[in-house]
């Protein structure tokens, strides 16, 4: 079972319940805030977020777009 680490600012980010933190890439939605229009990864700068999380992100954006959940460019955002 997993909650939000943190209930609103970030709702990208969960919590197992031994305390690892990871991104899930079936929140697609979530997942589409984090990108531009044409489909590019927002930079940390951008996002506000550590260089882990950022990591963690971009692997949940890129695993999404392989199980076809997220595109991979804007034709069909």
């Amino acid at each position: 079972m997993s909650y939000l680490l943190r209930s609103g600012r970030r709702g990208y980010l969960m919590k197992t319940e031994s305390g690892e933190v990871y991104v899930d890439y079936k929140k697609a939605e979530d997942l589409r805030r984090l990108m531009t229009p044409n489909g590019k990864i927002y930079s940390r700068k951008r996002t506000g977020i550590s260089s882990g999380e950022q990591r963690k992100v971009a692997k949940a954006i890129k695993r999404a777009r392989f199980m076809a959940l997220l595109p991979f460019t804007s034709a069909t955002l």
